[in-house]
């Protein structure tokens, strides 16, 4: 009887679970997940969705990308005005709100991988896309292609000089390249000092944070805000582009995540994700937002197993060079015997021979001292 009570509560928990986390695409493009357990999403590459609820794109080192789309098409355009009123001029790209929780953990406190981002695609194959700087989204050679119709908010933790990156910490506007037309240092504007200030944010910090990305229709205006976890949506956005995405975006479009990595090793993570079109998007509860999975020592013994062989390698080639200019030494100093001492010349004699043919060079054994020194006689223990 245990048993079977035992079965039907954890039968009620998983439903309970999966109902939190799966999200239905609504008449007006409106959808939320709380966590990832049972979404039916469509991933690619090395995404996964964790036991935990969290949705895993890029884990590891090398040439690694990840993609994960909301399963549905979303419909971006209005419809053709064929009369008089309303709002908009017939098939412009509507007003959309997109918000969700990430996390980018790494064993470095101040290096990451390359990045991730939130991209507006017309396909949801993106199997030719390059890893590394390209984070999944384009590649040498469609990077800056008008035809790609992609937009992009990127959450960039490395630094690429050739893309015109501003430092190792920064959220980029993509429009078809991933050379960003805007970009900002991560950070947020506190409503407690009237968005006065910036607050500088860390994106590998270890800890969730909520990013909202919201598009108008009237004024083309992309607002782009980041916050800690805790904290409500700023009244100041990060940063603002003027873009019409209706000169961008195809009418049906997958919305979705990407992410790609290199030689650090680093976690991405998104926890929760909403999106709704002419409308903010629906907040996310954080209190039903699967925690992150936890670290403890791992950093530090990630650590020394990078910089162990480093150390190792250096103190063996310190130790070969010394060792190499002591025998380089040595050879410099060293007599040379020609071939001819060999077969003729007179015989070399060790000290220690020496000295015991002498027993310790006593006096009585003394023949004379000039001015080069003293002549012993001896008798060789060969010779005996």
């Amino acid at each position: 009887m245990n048993n079977t009570i035992s079965l039907l509560l954890l039968l009620l928990s998983l439903s309970i679970l999966v109902m939190n986390s799966t999200a239905a695409t609504t008449n007006n493009g409106q959808f939320i997940y709380t966590g990832f357990a049972g979404a039916n999403l469509t991933l690619d590459g090395v995404a996964t969705v964790t036991p935990a609820g969290l949705l895993q794109l890029t884990n590891g080192t090398g040439a690694l990308k990840a993609h994960a789309f909301h399963p549905d098409p979303l419909h971006f355009r209005d419809l053709p005005v064929t009369g008089g009123g309303g709002s908009g001029n017939g098939n412009d790209v509507r007003s959309f709100s997109v918000s969700f929780v990430f996390a980018i953990l790494s064993i470095y406190p101040n290096l990451s991988s390359h990045g991730m981002a939130f991209f507006v695609s017309p396909t949801n194959n993106l199997s030719a896309a390059a890893p590394r700087s390209y984070l999944g989204l384009f590649s040498n050679k469609t990077d800056g292609d008008m035809a790609n119709h992609l937009f992009a908010v990127e959450l960039d933790t490395i630094q690429n000089t050739d893309f015109m990156d501003i430092n190792n910490n920064h959220i980029g506007v993509d429009i078809n390249s991933i050379r960003s037309v805007g970009s900002y240092p991560t950070g947020y504007y506190d409503d407690g000092d009237n968005g006065n200030n910036l607050k500088n944010l860390t994106l590998n910090s270890h800890e969730p944070m909520r990013i909202w990305i919201d598009y108008d229709q009237e004024t083309t205006r992309i607002d782009v805000t980041v916050a800690p976890l805790e904290i409500s949506k700023p009244k100041k956005p990060l940063g603002s582009v003027i873009y019409n995405l209706s000169t961008v975006l195809t009418d049906s479009a997958y919305v979705g995540f990407s992410s790609s990595s290199g030689d650090i090793d680093s976690q991405y993570y998104v926890l929760g994700w909403s999106f709704a079109m002419n409308g903010a998007a629906p907040a996310i509860d954080i209190s039903k937002l699967p925690k992150l999975p936890r670290e403890g020592p791992k950093s530090s013994s990630k650590v020394m197993e990078v910089t162990l062989p480093i150390a190792t390698a250096m103190f063996v080639l310190v130790i070969g060079v010394i060792v190499l200019h002591l025998l380089r030494r040595r050879s410099r100093y060293a007599e040379l015997r020609e071939d001819w001492e060999v077969e003729f010349g007179p015989r070399r004699f060790s000290y220690k021979d020496l000295f015991d043919a002498t027993q310790g060079f006593k006096n009585k054994y003394l023949l004379g001292s000039g001015e080069f020194g003293s002549v012993y006689r001896g008798l060789l223990k060969s010779s005996k």
